[in-house]
């Protein structure tokens, strides 16, 4: 059942639910998380079981802000180098992950059996008003990875989310998400900042805030840490998906002309095409705007019933590199 977010009776039920072992759905400001009590294995084995993710692929998991954030760190991780601290003091509450080295004992489930674990402090106040709920009842941090099955395309809205589990799950609402691809990942468990999954955040503004030029996962001889949406192929629809400059797109549409059906297209560059059978959506100029539509617009396509989704690669500068990262993976499932 979808509840509203911004109802204190919702937020409390959530958080009795969630302190009794269940599930609930709740926004933040990138997707929509399905959380758990991450402090305990056995409520976090259900989102596992729930999302049919396989267990050694860790979660992240979502502390509160102020002094019940600095508690919850302190319980999930050990002491954070000072570059890490930076970024904290720089993007938390925000759309940043930080991988660190993980309290012995602590969120093993969470963790995938990792000595790191993820940690983020989401932005949206109905996610910040559950983990306060939450806090107070001694639940310091839930485990929240993206609200759908696993592989699949995440959720924006509390209506995909439902759309995915049906009414068995509580799922908070609070509107669509404004950022709309997952958070930035930064490894800070091996001495050094390593970039593991681009967002909103980019390059250059986490080499700002740390002091530190990001490292390639190559310099270091420790492999990266497993970390939530680092697989080569992920965030997939139903539809097959193909990356292909405007050019390509042009001559593929000609090529087909008007027996052309079941295809949708997402592109920057006006194209034109001579089926009816087109499902043609314009994608934003603005990078941030288009990493807010994308999940939406690829959810949207599969209820069209496509076949094919053509989409526009996008630009290869830094401002892009969330957005081009999700539809690469997207396109190797």
């Amino acid at each position: 059942m979808i509840v509203d977010g911004h109802s204190p009776d919702a937020i409390a039920a959530a958080a009795v639910q969630l302190r009794a072992g269940g599930l609930v759905a709740f926004p933040t400001e990138t997707v929509y998380g399905l959380g758990a009590d991450a402090g305990s294995d056995a409520a976090v084995t259900g989102i596992f079981r729930a999302k049919g993710r396989p267990a050694d692929h860790p979660l992240i998991v979502h502390v509160p802000a102020g002094p019940k954030g600095t508690e919850a760190l302190s319980y999930f991780a050990q002491p954070l180098p000072a570059f890490a601290e930076k970024l904290v003091l720089a993007f938390w509450p925000g759309p940043l992950t930080l991988i660190v080295t993980r309290q012995p004992g602590v969120a093993a489930a969470s963790a995938g059996g990792q000595d790191t674990i993820g940690l983020r402090c989401p932005a949206h106040p109905v996610a910040q008003a559950l983990l306060e709920a939450c806090a107070a009842q001694g639940v310091l941090g839930l485990s929240g990875p993206s609200a759908n099955r696993f592989g699949r395309v995440s959720p924006t809205t509390a209506q995909h989310v439902h759309a995915e589990f049906g009414e068995t799950l509580m799922v908070v609402d609070g509107g669509p998400c404004a950022v709309g691809i997952e958070s930035t990942i930064v490894d800070c468990s091996r001495g050094a900042p390593v970039l593991l999954r681009p967002g909103a955040i980019t390059r250059d503004q986490i080499e700002a805030a740390c002091g530190e030029a990001l490292r390639d996962k190559h310099d270091l001889a420790a492999p990266d840490p497993r970390a939530s949406g680092t697989l080569a192929a992920h965030y997939a629809p139903e539809a097959k998906l193909r990356l292909m400059d405007a050019r390509a797109l042009q001559a593929a549409l000609d090529v087909l002309g008007a027996q052309a059906a079941h295809i949708a297209v997402w592109s920057r560059t006006p194209l034109k095409h001579r089926s009816q059978r087109v499902v043609q959506r314009r994608m934003p100029d603005d990078a941030a705007a288009a990493a807010q539509q994308l999940f939406a617009v690829l959810r949207e396509f599969d209820t069209e019933g496509v076949k094919l989704i053509w989409v526009e690669t996008p630009p290869d500068t830094p401002e892009w590199e969330g957005v081009k990262d999700r539809l690469q993976r997207a396109a190797a499932a």
